[in-house]
């Protein structure tokens, strides 16, 4: 048996039978074939146990770096990690054209269940992806882009770990560039008044609502043909890791140890937020550390509905019987044509719900996913949510296409588990 395994969020645990830790394509593609069940688990930056391993554990580790640089084309091993990525395309004078604000995921798992960051005109990770190769049941290695094998590259951009693994990444990436951050303090009523202008005029924006006030914290990014102007390594340390981290986990700690001061303290931290003005080279932008542990649901709603969705849910927080320590993060996306994407076919709205853990969440939670449930929300499938492949096949019009490729690529379902067997079916 192998040691047990918890994700990031300490929501799912698993101890597999063996832990497989291949260091090359046939080394994957053996222990693939060998296994009656197996399943990749990436670095388990996940809330739900969509990286369980019930049989076998696929740990890809060792398996990272660079395989081919063409142009802005750069395939990557599969176990990379986007914090590797980032470095190793900064070597290059590279860049993705868009990031979440978390670099710890390998890339294979970001785009399999839609990791995105914002910006009206940019997709989620997976749009940049130009073709993968995956390790199919069977131990076959096969390679999809929009040109060859097109179904079954539809269906793996955003797959799940459910078609196969993948083994390497082949993204389209952009020349480097600088971005402008602008971060500061407002009001939520007045910012959502303008927020659809914003979305149309700025590159990247998003906001985050302190949910027991109306104070918010945005974040404004746009590209620039200026040089960096960073913030010094002491102002860094004091504003990531001294108080977004050490400073922010004091006070969630002592909300949850002291459950009638967590309103107080939640209205406090936004009223506190600071402002920072700097521009940096997207990556050192885009992302942040995040040590402060939560949990997580998010849904993707079209971008018409989001003024109603954000209306519901202020008055779902009114009437908690708990407080709500971490923000309510909002962001945007395009739409695009990946079957399980949850931009699919539509402009959409991000709304993300968190909560510290240790302290109460699940009827918040079971209230947001009402009330996204409403307007066609499709949940983040790396995210908690309660939907099963009933509900979810309403909300995809691909659902039975991606099914019927699965069904092709592993028939025994080698590569299921529990949490597959709940949203596929």
């Amino acid at each position: 048996m192998g040691t047990t395994w918890t994700n990031w969020s300490r929501t799912a645990s698993a101890t597999p039978h063996r832990v497989e830790r291949p260091t090359s394509a046939e080394q994957i593609a053996e222990a693939v074939a060998a296994a009656p069940a197996i399943r990749p688990r990436g670095s388990g930056h996940s809330f739900t146990g969509i990286a369980v391993a019930p049989g076998a554990a696929l740990d890809l580790d060792a398996w990272t770096g660079l395989v081919e640089v063409s142009g802005t084309l750069v395939t990557v091993r599969s176990g990379t990690t986007l914090r590797q990525l980032n470095a190793l395309l900064d070597d290059l004078g590279l860049a993705m054209a868009n990031l979440g604000d978390i670099d710890a995921q390998t890339i294979a798992g970001a785009i399999s269940t839609g990791t995105h960051g914002t910006g009206a005109e940019f997709g989620g990770l997976a749009t940049q992806v130009a073709a993968l190769e995956l390790v199919l049941a069977d131990g076959s290695l096969v390679r999809c882009s929009a040109d060859e094998r097109p179904e079954l590259f539809r269906a793996a951009r955003v797959g799940l770990g459910a078609l196969g693994v993948i083994s390497t990444v082949t993204l389209r990436c952009v020349p480097s560039f600088v971005l402008h951050a602008r971060e500061y303090r407002d009001r939520l009523d007045p910012l959502l008044e303008r927020f659809d202008h914003l979305t149309a005029v700025e590159d990247h924006v998003e906001f985050h609502w302190f949910p027991h006030g109306d104070w918010v914290m945005v974040k404004r990014n746009n590209r620039v043909d200026e040089p960096p102007a960073p913030m010094s390594d002491l102002r860094r340390f004091y504003e990531y890791e001294l108080m977004q981290n050490g400073a922010y986990g004091l006070v969630c700690g002592l909300a949850r140890a002291v459950p009638p001061a967590s309103r107080a303290l939640s209205w406090m931290c936004g009223a506190l937020t600071g402002k920072r003005v700097h521009r940096d080279v997207s990556h050192r932008v885009f992302t942040t550390p995040r040590r402060v542990r939560f949990v997580e649901t998010e849904y993707a709603v079209p971008r018409a509905a989001l003024h109603d969705v954000l209306r519901e849910l202020r008055a779902v927080v009114a009437r908690l019987d708990h407080g709500v320590l971490v923000p309510v993060e909002v962001r945007v996306a395009a739409g695009d044509d990946i079957w399980l994407s949850t931009a699919f076919g539509r402009d959409t709205a991000y709304v993300a719900v968190h909560q510290f853990l240790g302290m109460p969440y699940r009827r918040y939670f079971d209230a947001f996913e009402r009330i996204a449930g409403a307007v066609g929300g499709r949940p983040h499938w790396g995210k908690m949510h309660r939907l099963d492949a009933a509900a979810l096949r309403e909300r995809y019009p691909r659902f039975d296409d991606f099914r019927r490729v699965r069904a092709e690529v592993d028939p025994e379902g080698k590569f299921g588990n529990a949490y597959l067997d709940r949203v596929l079916g």
